[in-house]
């Protein structure tokens, strides 16, 4: 079980209020794409194993999108943040 903490309601729930919205910052083709980079784009992800930067959405609460970098092997979650605050750390 995970437990999460909602950057946006400031509190720690269940990984059973969130859903999982997947890869974070997948750079989108420009509309002069190939169908093999569209396709690339919307079926391809890294999926490595170890640290991750996911998506989540907190489906039962502020319906909001945040980022998680979590190990996707030990489920350990290293930091939780708005979009915006990732931005500025990067």
């Amino acid at each position: 079980m995970l437990l999460i903490h909602c950057p946006y309601c400031g509190e720690l729930r269940d990984e059973q209020e969130y859903r999982y919205a997947g890869e974070a910052f997948i750079q989108r083709p420009g509309l002069a794409c190939t169908d093999e980079q569209w396709g690339d784009y919307v079926f391809n992800r890294t999926n490595p194993k170890g640290k991750t930067v996911e998506q989540w959405a907190h489906a039962a609460g502020c319906r909001k999108l945040f980022v998680v970098e979590r190990n996707n092997v030990t489920n350990e979650i290293y930091a939780v943040r708005t979009f915006e605050s990732y931005k500025e750390q990067a």
